[in-house]
């Protein structure tokens, strides 16, 4: 028979933190409290005018957020675990608390951040918190787009004519069926597969492979649309690579003429292959290019390449947190393993 103890829960804790707790590591390196701020700088909290339980603070809820984006999960099950997993109570300071952020608390604070225009702040906030450990933009930019997928929705042809077409919604949809329809997704094909969703395009730097800059956008938009909003004007170096289907001679002209030196792949058709000069060329830029496919491999580590929400807006709300969790844990496994440059 096991007797009781009076410390057991601070020797699992002593135990949990020997074997190595990632968000441990994450509370040694993260001010937590500066990305809070950057968080009610861009969306206020609410008054309490009306009275009601005051809300959870923000520093609590941007951890809850950060824990859902590095495991992934949804908001009922992000509140299933922290009413069951020991390291996520620690990590939010919930420890000790009667109260526990339900799903609705977390769904209520996304929607503050969408309504107040501050979905991309923590990312914002996360990237000041990195040039402050020094890890600055260096060693040129890569940049690059992924495909990341949404519920797929049902549509017959006159709904897809008016979604898709007209950009409006049917009359006779109800208010629930409203809700649960996407209309901003958008299908897209890629290398003869169809995909239907969203597109996440992102600039890298070389370095360290830390994402410095973001693009939402529907699957359908091309890749090239968004390439000069991904520049990145601080980077140390001017070196811009890209793979072949950024191709644009007037554009890498122009950048040219502004210091920038474009390293993108060349491709070629049926009528007109490419030269070996051209192929030699594409050899050259693959290998630092192909450092940007390890972003997005992490990314997808994090669930990145799939979303649970709805709607363009949520889906850019929960890729900057996304991009921000792939961030904050790049940057620990940078500090934790002294990173040679630094």
């Amino acid at each position: 028979m096991m007797k009781p103890n009076l410390f057991a829960a601070q020797e699992r804790e002593a135990k949990l933190t020997k074997l190595g707790d990632a968000l441990q590591v994450l509370e040694r390196h993260v001010d937590f409290a500066a990305l809070a701020n950057g968080v009610d700088t861009a969306a206020p909290r609410p008054g309490r005018e009306r009275g009601g339980r005051p809300p959870f603070p923000t520093e609590v809820m941007v951890r809850i957020l950060l824990i859902q984006q590095l495991f992934n999960l949804s908001d009922e099950q992000m509140e299933f675990q922290l009413l069951d997993r020991l390291s996520f109570q620690r990590f939010a300071g919930l420890r000790d608390s009667s109260q526990i952020p339900d799903r609705t608390t977390i769904w209520t604070f996304k929607e503050r951040l969408i309504k107040a225009g501050a979905s991309e702040s923590v990312f914002e906030a996360v990237n000041r918190q990195l040039a402050r450990h020094g890890y600055i933009a260096r060693g040129g930019q890569m940049i690059d787009a992924s495909i990341v997928q949404a519920p797929k929705q049902s549509l017959n042809k006159e709904e897809k004519s008016l979604v898709v077409d007209q950009n409006a919604m049917p009359a006779d949809w109800s208010p629930p069926k409203r809700r649960q329809k996407d209309l901003d997704a958008r299908w897209t094909k890629k290398h003869g597969k169809s995909y239907f969703g969203y597109k996440l395009s992102v600039n890298a730097d070389k370095r360290c492979k830390l994402i410095r800059k973001i693009k939402i956008s529907t699957a359908s938009e091309h890749d090239t649309l968004h390439f000069e909003d991904l520049l990145d004007p601080a980077n140390t170096s001017r070196d811009v690579y890209a793979d072949k289907g950024y191709v644009n001679y007037k554009r890498e002209e122009r950048l040219a003429g502004q210091g920038y030196r474009m390293h993108i792949q060349r491709k070629g058709s049926k009528d007109k292959p490419i030269s070996e000069a051209q192929q030699r060329r594409n050899r050259r830029i693959a290998s630092p290019r192909a450092r940007v496919e390890h972003v997005f491999a992490g990314m997808a580590q994090l669930g990145g390449k799939m979303l649970r929400s709805i709607g363009l807006a949520r889906a850019t709300l929960q890729l900057n947190w996304k991009a921000a969790a792939y961030n904050l844990r790049r940057l620990c496994y940078l500090k934790e393993a002294k990173f040679s440059a630094f």
